[in-house]
């Protein structure tokens, strides 16, 4: 039986991805749902067998994304919180890395609070550096300054009881080297990595 064919919902570039960003935060303009959705009929299509999801922020529109197919879309925050768990199973308290947008919406605060997992967030001030930090990466050009916001605000979790760190941006994947070996991290971009390659050989599908 041949691999099964993964389709990438993305491909909207660094300028694109901040505009949705912004879109979901203010929840004034044009929606993009109706272009994820276009991509993912299209990848239908071409012949994916399934399709995935490589932008947290994106996931707040995951249920239109997989009402427009009839093929199975990955949820990669269900796959971060498995994941998370099932290496954790007595975890109360958890720290997100992530954009503005990823906390505004809710994403992980949800699923993590129905199953009795507390999130805790950078403070205001680590956050907004982490939201420049983002940007900058978002650039290419980055480097000493990114690592070190990235572990003051880790640090500060952990001081406030964060058991472990979810890395839920993929700018951030890109520096997540830079965080102290010994702290539990799970980075959703490399978890999803590594269900694409599951899943794709797989003669069922045994997923979310």
């Amino acid at each position: 039986m041949a691999d099964k064919i993964v389709g990438v919902v993305g491909g909207m570039g660094p300028e694109a991805t901040v505009d949705l960003m912004r879109r979901v935060i203010e929840g004034t303009g044009e929606s993009p749902s109706p272009i994820l959705a276009e991509m993912a009929r299209k990848l239908e299509t071409y012949g994916a067998d399934f399709l995935v999801i490589p932008c947290n922020t994106a996931h707040y529109y995951l249920n239109d994304i997989r009402s427009a197919v009839s093929i199975p879309v990955i949820d990669m925050i269900e796959l971060t919180l498995d994941a998370v768990l099932r290496e954790n199973p007595a975890l109360k308290t958890t720290g997100l890395l992530a954009s503005q947008a990823v906390l505004q919406t809710g994403l992980y605060m949800k699923r993590f609070g129905e199953r009795g997992v507390d999130l805790v967030y950078p403070q205001d001030k680590l956050q907004d550096e982490l939201t420049t930090a983002i940007r900058t990466i978002k650039t290419g050009r980055y480097g000493t300054r990114e690592k070190s916001i990235l572990r003051s605000a880790a640090d500060d979790m952990i001081k406030r009881k964060a058991e472990a760190l979810i890395i839920a941006c993929t700018e951030l994947s890109l520096i997540a080297h830079a965080l102290d070996p010994a702290v539990n991290v799970y980075d959703s971009a490399q978890i999803l990595a590594e269900a694409i390659v599951r899943i794709a050989k797989e003669r069922t599908w045994g997923f979310r």
